[in-house]
């Protein structure tokens, strides 16, 4: 796991600060701009493993997405945070206690509301979702299994979407599609000297570049779970948690 310690200068960017958990948490019994902004955010990355959930239920799309965006409304409007507790605050815990207590409770009530009383809290195409979900196992996972693995999946995205957007800031664009295939896995389906062919580079370039390109990875992937938690304490936990997920232990 010591590959997978952070970069001390990343934690401690800006951006990072703005959308932690833990901002939520420390400022749920105020009223915080940065903690409504702080789980806004938090929402917009997540939305889909809880829309899966609540289609995995046995609700079509059309009461799904009512139900979500109605979910999301009183996530964000009514300070449900303020019934968080922090010795529990693991945001993915949290999410899914709240929204199985909303569907329970408020089923017949959000059913009368229309995407959240008629504003879409929480921006997301339901067109996409739906083909997500017709790609999801028919009968291997619950919702609550099914829940766990897109909160996995979603980490990842979001992982390679802003490692591939620090290459392309630096100008490397060309070098994270190349060799993006070698970031997780050994086997890319091209040697180093085949891949160093085909950009330029020479093969131990290439091996290194390889390297590099996992370690930022795994940092950001640290970065990613520390911002859902509510401490640095509670990062190894969940990360092992969410590798059993992945696969299939849990």
């Amino acid at each position: 796991m010591n590959e997978l310690q952070p970069d001390p200068a990343a934690t401690k960017a800006g951006w990072f600060a703005t959308t932690h958990w833990s901002v939520v948490l420390t400022a749920k019994e105020g009223d915080s701009p940065q903690a409504a902004a702080a789980l806004a955010e938090l929402c917009r990355t997540y939305w889909y493993p809880l829309y899966a959930f609540v289609r995995r239920k046995g609700h079509s799309s059309h009461d799904a997405e009512d139900l979500t965006q109605a979910f999301f409304a009183r996530l964000l409007e009514k300070n449900y945070v303020a019934q968080a507790e922090r010795e529990r605050g693991r945001f993915r815990t949290y999410l899914l206690a709240a929204l199985t207590h909303f569907l329970a409770d408020e089923w017949d009530k959000a059913r009368r509301l229309k995407r959240g009383g008629g504003r879409k809290i929480v921006s997301f195409d339901v067109a996409s979702a739906e083909e997500r979900y017709r790609l999801e196992p028919s009968d291997q996972l619950d919702a609550a299994k099914l829940y766990e693995r897109r909160w996995v999946t979603t980490l990842f995205e979001k992982v390679l979407a802003r490692l591939e957007q620090e290459f392309r800031d630096s100008g490397k664009g060309e070098l994270f599609v190349g060799l993006k295939g070698s970031l997780l896995a050994e086997d890319s389906g091209l040697s180093y000297a085949e891949l160093g062919a085909q950009l330029g580079l020479k093969e131990d370039a290439v091996k290194q570049a390889v390297r590099r390109m996992r370690l930022r990875y795994r940092e950001l992937f640290r970065e990613e779970i520390a911002q859902t938690v509510a401490g640095p304490g509670e990062v190894e936990d969940e990360l092992k948690h969410l590798f059993a997920v992945l696969s299939g232990g849990t």
